[in-house]
């Protein structure tokens, strides 16, 4: 406390004063209040009968600024002035709370907003800086009508799309088609000169330039090359990159390097990078490149990462933050009663690249995960674990969905991966048969859900063979005939410059084996952009692949740089994604493309075209929360000097959660970054801000249905209300 005493001390800087009195100037009643309040106290209840005024007008609006009202067909109903009138009112009512912050190493934050305008205003005091001031600005002027909301038509949208190329555009395949020449001819030098050697992939004396050339286009359409001759230095990656990365780049990237943070590119995701840059294609690849590239927020925070989703922290024959029991330490994560995640341990806990901004760079950081390829190849106690793990899905009363992932399913090689099938299988055969010795009301939950989590269509298409797509066929045919009846295959795009000829093939591939393909886009700053991720629904929607999640960046002060507010994640779903929301009378029709998967591509374009979408807007905006389950569902409460705002997330009521969450109750975020900080650089990535004017205004969520796609079949039995391997 003693701390945040001092912190009340501090004198504004300039620019704060100079927003201070612009905020003044803009509202004199609030000057009024403040000039003539006798202490902070007084001034508060002002504020707050000033709020008040405004919500006394609509029922609705009070009885949801008290929880009376809750859920989407009341929060539709809110006008733009109540946003503003229930924030000030959480803001009064959040006065003087702290916070142990983890995006400043547990350091601890106050909110007290009003307070902070009060000492202000009398003391020129109060350790506010301008982008507090910023925001409330932008409060005020949306209470009192200034900031009026905006609705932008359905053509502005897609004017907003169309600015976003794809990797299907001809202009884009040619200059994907150069990125690769320059690569293979580099790989030829130094392979030429010794500084690249691999026993399999090496060329015999005599043969030509041209011969070079041709073999490695050979080699190319292999996924273990592009494993093996991943790039794995900041120097090699400016080579290819033909020398284009500044100073600055380079010097951060050593620093990663030195700090301990793996890096690895494969050959074929770095040709999507362009060098030469048309205009057309300014910035259209920037979603790359923050994948590729690090930011200084992590390599300083790289050591000191605090674990976002705590339940991931598990300790064998104990209860994780979501109270369940399990098998593994590192392999088997579990947040629902329906599914659990298993984490195979062979090479599919690699990737075939990494993502800057992984939710698992604390397992990174800890050496749980890494590159290490060879070291990662499956022993006879992984197979012996792998049934134990399998045993305890076969035990368990609730659950009904697994989902393989790492790392990624995929990095498995086929007899791997068709190992772990197989134990899937015989897993789900065995809990039928153990069913039906069970009495009525007493059965356990089947196994009606497979799911495999990859970006490899993305990263390494060239892992998606003819074999492997036979494999997932195979399983599909004899998992269903015992009941097994969802096969999903969940991707991770994007950006509408990862959607390549390559990637297309993949994807009909793996729709031709009967699975579904989703995709879960992580909503980082340059995917945020207006009309990027729209544009990218449709061109998924194009080659077969449904949206399925779109996610807030995970992750504390590492991942601020990526950081997208979740004002923004709001606006986008009510803004944007509007506009491909598919109407409630098409339920029962989508709810039917799973079983006839093999025409995804079809299903979606007739739905499109008899609902007159320009895309399936089939996925959640939501924050994966560190608590437990994911959700939209928030109110800022309060507000740090630096303006970043603190959020009050509740838990998604449209489906089953842990009855933990009855003792956790709701779970507060302290964001990254202030929204003035993203708009800033938007505006560095060639944004025009005014395109974002509401987006101040946005500081209430609410999480959307899920449509009926991705529900869970009924069975044709009772199931019991009994829950194994929990322990509240």
């Amino acid at each position: 406390m003693e701390k945040i005493k001092q912190l009340r001390k501090i004198a504004l800087n300039p620019r704060a004063h100079k927003l201070l009195h612009q905020l003044l100037d803009e509202n004199p009643q609030l000057t009024k209040i403040l000039s003539e309040s006798k202490d902070k106290k007084e001034a508060t209840k002002k504020v707050q009968d000033m709020a008040l005024s405004v919500l006394k007008t609509s029922d609705v609006a009070m009885a949801y600024y008290k929880h009376e009202a809750k859920g989407r067909q009341y929060f539709h109903q809110l006008r733009w002035e109540d946003f503003a009138a229930i924030r000030i009112l959480d803001y009064i009512n959040n006065a003087g709370k702290t916070y142990k912050d983890p995006n400043l190493r547990g350091d601890t934050v106050i909110t007290d907003p009003i307070r902070m305008l009060y000492l202000a205003y009398h003391n020129g005091i109060g350790g506010a800086k301008p982008d507090f001031f910023i925001d409330m600005i932008h409060l005020f002027r949306q209470l009192h009508g200034k900031d009026s909301y905006e609705t932008y038509s359905n053509n502005k949208v897609k004017e907003w799309m169309n600015r976003w190329p794809d990797g299907l555009q001809p202009e884009i395949i040619e200059l994907r088609k150069k990125n690769k020449d320059r690569i293979i001819n580099i790989f030829i030098d130094r392979m030429d000169t010794g500084d690249i050697r691999d026993k399999k992939y090496k060329f015999t004396d005599g043969m030509s330039h041209e011969e070079k050339y041709n073999k490695i286009l050979e080699w190319w359409n292999e996924s273990v090359f592009h494993l093996r001759f991943a790039i794995r230095s900041p120097e090699l990656l400016n080579q290819m990159l033909d020398y284009s990365l500044d100073n600055e780049t380079l010097d951060l990237l050593e620093r990663a390097k030195k700090a301990g943070i793996p890096f690895f590119v494969n050959p074929y995701y770095l040709s999507l990078v362009n060098v030469n840059v048309p205009e057309f294609a300014v910035g259209a690849d920037l979603a790359i490149m923050e994948y590729i590239l690090y930011s200084n927020e992590l390599v300083n925070e790289f050591g000191h990462i605090v674990a976002w989703e705590k339940e991931d922290i598990v300790e064998v024959g104990k209860p994780n933050a979501a109270g369940w029991i399990l098998p593994s330490k590192y392999s088997v994560h579990r947040r629902y009663p329906e599914v659990a995640i298993l984490i195979p341990e062979t090479i599919g806990r690699a990737c075939g690249g990494l993502c800057s901004s992984c939710q698992r760079m604390y397992d990174f950081q800890r050496g749980n995960l890494n590159f290490d390829l060879d070291k990662l190849r499956p022993n006879e106690t992984w197979h012996e674990r792998l049934e134990r793990y399998m045993q305890y899905w076969k035990d368990d009363s609730q659950l009904r969905d697994i989902l393989i992932t790492g790392g990624d399913a995929l990095m498995s090689t086929d007899k791997s991966l068709a190992r772990i099938l197989d134990a899937v299988y015989q897993m789900a055969k065995h809990k039928r048969e153990a069913n039906k010795k069970r009495k009525k009301g007493e059965k356990y939950a089947e196994l009606l859900r497979v799911r495999l989590g990859t970006r490899l269509p993305i990263y390494l298409p060239q892992r998606i063979t003819d074999n492997l797509t036979t494999i997932l066929r195979d399983f599909k045919e004899k998992a269903s005939a015992i009941g097994v009846k969802q096969f999903v295959i969940q991707t991770h795009v994007e950006s509408p410059m990862e959607i390549t000829p390559e990637s297309k093939a993949c994807f009909e591939k793996l729709i031709s084996a009967g699975w579904t393909v989703t995709n879960q886009l992580v909503f980082i700053k340059s995917a945020s952009r207006r009309g990027h991720t729209a544009k990218l629904r449709k061109v998924m929607n194009d080659v077969g692949v449904l949206p399925y999640y779109t996610f807030t960046v995970k992750g504390y002060m590492e991942n601020a740089s990526q950081f997208a507010t979740n004002a923004r994640a709001v606006q986008e779903q009510i803004e944007e994604k509007r506009i491909g929301a598919i109407p409630e009378k098409y339920d029962d029709r989508i709810k039917s493309f799973p079983d006839d998967a093999e025409n995804m591509k079809a299903h979606i374009d007739n739905l499109r075209t008899k609902a007159n979408l320009p895309f399936l807007g089939s996925d959640r905006n939501v924050l994966n929360l560190p608590g437990v389950g994911k959700s939209l569902t928030f109110r800022v409460i309060g507000i740090t000097r630096y303006g970043r705002r603190i959020l009050e997330f509740d838990h998604d009521s449209t489906r089953n959660h842990s009855p933990i969450i009855h003792k956790l109750g709701k779970v507060p975020i302290i964001e990254s970054k202030s929204i003035q900080k993203y708009l800033e650089q938007m505006k560095d990535m060639g944004e025009d801000i005014e395109d974002y004017n509401n987006i101040f205004g946005y500081s209430i969520g609410e999480t959307e249905h899920r449509i009926p796609i991705y529900d869970y079949p009924e069975y044709d039995f009772e199931i019991t209300k009994e829950i194994s391997n929990l322990e509240t």
